[in-house]
């Protein structure tokens, strides 16, 4: 009898698998561990601002407002509050992501202040870590496609059958995750000055080659 108990117990829980049972789940830690990702690939690029705007500063000390503007935007898409249960939260996503934005947008601002200073643009240590960085925009935009594509599979798998009927017993607590949008201004053509007798004023939107 025990034996018969065991081997139908084991036999629902193929049967359940089969249906799909542990879709959600399975694909709901998908997606954090994508969030994970970029939440780690935004992390290296916030760890090295400090050292790229002591390197400018060493050059350029009369930047100051750039400067300045630089340290308290990597505090603000720093801050501990944007965490996994960002993933669920729209208003609280739009945030992190407006955060990361704006830090883009004056680390472009900072980059277009080193092409007036030579002395700066030819540092080795200036080199070094603008080479860095622009590898970190990279991930940041793999890791963000990746994460896109993770939270479409759990998405779909929310609202389409057998996923849906899941959701509505098991799985109730299961929020929709949201997706990365196109930042404010990626589809306005960049303006481009031909003008070289005098260096154009830096924009707050500008972003780093590379740069979601």
């Amino acid at each position: 009898m025990k034996l018969f108990k065991f081997a139908a117990a084991l036999g629902l829980a193929f049967a359940l698998a089969g249906c799909g049972v542990n879709s959600i789940p399975t694909k709901d830690q998908a997606v954090k561990a994508a969030w994970a990702n970029v939440q780690a690939a935004y992390q290296r690029r916030a760890d090295l601002i400090p050292n790229l705007a002591n390197t400018v500063a060493g050059y350029a000390a009369q930047e100051k407002s750039v400067l300045t503007a630089v340290t308290q935007a990597r505090a603000s898409a720093t801050q501990p509050k944007f965490d996994a249960s960002t993933i669920t939260d729209p208003a609280k996503f739009a945030e992190f992501q407006a955060a990361q934005d704006k830090l883009s947008g004056v680390l472009g601002r900072l980059m277009m202040i080193t092409e007036n200073y030579p002395e700066l643009k030819s540092n080795q240590n200036f080199l070094a870590l603008q080479s860095q960085l622009e590898g970190t925009e990279n991930r940041i935009e793999i890791a963000r496609r990746d994460y896109n594509t993770a939270v479409q599979d759990y998405n779909t798998e929310l609202v389409t059958i057998p996923g849906s009927l899941w959701a509505a017993t098991l799985y109730k607590g299961y929020k929709q995750a949201t997706p990365f949008a196109a930042s404010a201004g990626a589809q306005t053509a960049p303006v481009v000055n031909f003008n070289t007798s005098a260096a154009p004023a830096p924009s707050p939107a500008a972003a780093l080659p590379g740069s979601p």
